[in-house]
């Protein structure tokens, strides 16, 4: 899946989980109707996912949230339960984090949990989809 657009580093607004994926720190990140027929895809975050050039990271909803929500990055993507993301390193080498534009479906709004994986390491990232996560919450 070819990026939008590429960078030096992630942007404002954006915070690092693990040290190759950066995403949103917005504490509600707004919904739409999707469209989509999948029950567990109703509503629609669209954000996008900043990938450190040169990696392959993989993205998945925890364990026990596969039947409540989705995410996916890609032009043609289909919401899924995992996404892969190629940030494949740029002609030229110059740009150090790319942006690929998806998001996340959820059935209903609510606090998501994705699990990040990159390097062998995997680290968990809570989304406010359609509402805030509440932060007293492990």
């Amino acid at each position: 899946m070819p990026s939008v657009t590429e960078m030096s580093a992630p942007p404002a607004g954006y915070r690092l989980v693990g040290e190759d994926v950066a995403v949103p720190d917005a504490a509600v990140l707004s919904t739409q109707e999707s469209g989509e027929a999948d029950p567990a895809a109703r509503l629609f975050a669209k954000w996008g996912l900043v990938v450190r050039a040169g990696r392959v990271v993989d993205l998945r909803v925890a364990p026990g949230w596969e039947g409540r929500a989705r995410v996916g990055w890609g032009a043609a993507t289909t919401p899924a339960a995992t996404a892969t993301v190629h940030a494949c390193a740029p002609e030229g080498g110059h740009a150090q984090w790319l942006a690929f534009v998806g998001g996340t479906w959820v059935a209903r709004a609510a606090c998501v949990p994705v699990i990040v994986t990159s390097n062998g390491r995997d680290d968990r990232v809570d989304l406010g989809i359609g509402v805030a996560c509440d932060k007293t919450t492990p």
